[in-house]
């Protein structure tokens, strides 16, 4: 189940940089996420890159490496769909899965959203909230609260 599940999360992120040769528009840009709900708060530093298709789908793979005793990795894909309120605010919720090894490896969802600004035409401040319910039953499921930054080409 895992080898399949990260041949499944390679092929995505390897679709998503090929198609870069696609009409479309790119973000990419560092985040800061705090996992919640794990014992103590474990806090990820990593990076993410979001593919628009349309005005409104986009969709965000990211790789964070988690700050704790045995640092860990979470690897997330989701798919958002984007509501732009005007004035360079857009919100958006977010599903996707997501695989990581807090404890021990295991795979789940992520459910959530979150909100962009534009601080120039080409940076964004980014913030979020998403619940990553596990597959895995017998430990928690965080609450993980992002912030980043992205640039847009």
């Amino acid at each position: 189940m895992k080898k399949i599940l990260f041949t499944a999360i390679a092929t995505l992120f390897l679709a998503t940089a090929v198609s870069a040769q696609d009409a479309g528009r790119w973000a990419v840009g560092p985040r800061m996420n705090i996992y919640t709900n794990t014992g103590d708060a474990v806090v990820g530093l990593g990076a993410f890159g979001r593919y628009s298709f349309t005005d409104n789908w986009r969709i965000e793979p990211s790789l964070m490496a988690l700050l704790h005793s045995g640092c860990s990795i979470d690897i997330s894909v989701d798919a958002q769909y984007v509501f732009h309120l005007g004035k360079g605010w857009e919100v958006y919720p977010a599903v996707g899965l997501t695989a990581n090894d807090i404890g021990k490896w295991a795979a789940g969802l992520n459910i959530g959203g979150g909100f962009d600004y534009a601080i120039t035409s080409e940076w964004d401040l980014s913030a979020g909230l998403k619940w990553q319910p596990m597959f895995d039953n017998k430990r928690s499921n965080p609450v993980v609260i992002s912030i980043g930054a992205a640039y847009k080409f």
